[in-house]
C-alpha cells in the first residue's frame, strides 16, 4: 500500500514539509509506503483546455504533472499540502491539480484523499475546502482528523511549536491508514461500487 504526498510549498524544509513529515512517520509505523514530492517550487503552467488529454490519456505539457500522474495511478491515497496565500492554495499546486485530475484517465474511485494546509494565522478553512474539492469530484473518500487538517507557523520550523497541529497530522495519517486498509479489504470481498454510464447535462439545454 502506498500514499503519494504532494508538497505545494516552494520551501523544501518549511512548515508544510514539517506537517507532511509528521504524517510520514505514522505511515511508516502503519506499514504504508509514502513518498513526498516537492511541487511548489516547480515551473508548472495552468490548463489551456486544448482537449488533447482525451486522446492521449495524459497532458500535452510533459512536465511534473505527467510524472505525478503515473505515481498517483499506483497509489492508494493522495495527500495534497499547501501554505495559504490570500486565503487560497499556492497557485503552482492548483495548476498541477487542475491538470492532474483533468488529464489523467485512470479510475480514482476509492483512492483516499487528504488535504493539509499551513498558515501564519487565517485563510486555512477556505484553502482546506478548495483542496478537498478535487477528491469529492473523483469518487475519492476524504480522510479526516480530530480537527481540520491545519498547522500554524510563519518562519521556517515555527510549526514545530504547534503541538495541536502536529497531533492533528498524526491522527489524520492514522485515520487515512485505517481507511486505506479497510478499503483494500472491502475491494477484495465486494469489489468497487457499481458504475453507471455518466449523465452529462448543461444549464443551457
Amino acid at each position: 500500500m502506498k500514499v503519494l504526498m504532494l508538497n505545494g510549498s516552494p520551501r523544501k524544509n518549511g512548515n508544510t514539509a514539517l506537517a507532511l513529515s509528521e504524517m510520514k512517520g505514522v505511515f511508516e509505523k502503519e506499514g504504508i509506503e509514502s513518498e513526498i514530492i516537492q511541487v511548489g517550487n516547480k515551473d508548472i503552467r495552468g490548463c489551456i483546455a486544448c482537449g488533447k488529454c482525451s486522446q492521449t490519456g495524459k497532458c500535452v505539457f510533459n512536465d511534473a504533472v505527467n510524472e505525478v500522474a503515473a505515481k498517483f495511478e499506483m497509489a492508494d491515497g493522495l495527500v495534497v499540502a499547501s501554505p495559504v496565500y490570500y486565503a487560497s492554495a499556492n497557485a503552482t499546486l492548483i495548476a498541477l491539480l487542475d491538470r492532474l485530475f483533468y488529464s489523467s484517465s485512470f479510475d480514482k474511485t476509492m483512492k483516499v484523499g487528504a488535504s493539509v494546509v499551513c498558515a501564519r494565522r487565517g485563510g486555512c478553512s477556505s484553502t482546506f475546502d478548495e483542496l478537498n474539492k478535487y477528491f469529492t469530484i473523483s469518487s475519492m473518500p476524504v480522510a479526516s482528523s480530530q480537527y481540520w487538517n491545519i498547522i500554524h507557523g510563519r518562519a521556517e520550523g515555527e510549526a514545530q511549536m504547534d503541538e495541536e497541529g502536529k497531533q492533528t497530522m498524526r491522527v489524520l495519517a492514522r485515520n487515512m491508514s485505517f481507511l486505506i486498509k479497510s478499503i483494500a479489504l472491502g475491494k477484495e470481498k465486494f469489489g468497487l461500487p457499481e458504475k453507471e454510464e455518466r449523465a452529462w447535462t448543461h444549464f443551457i439545454r
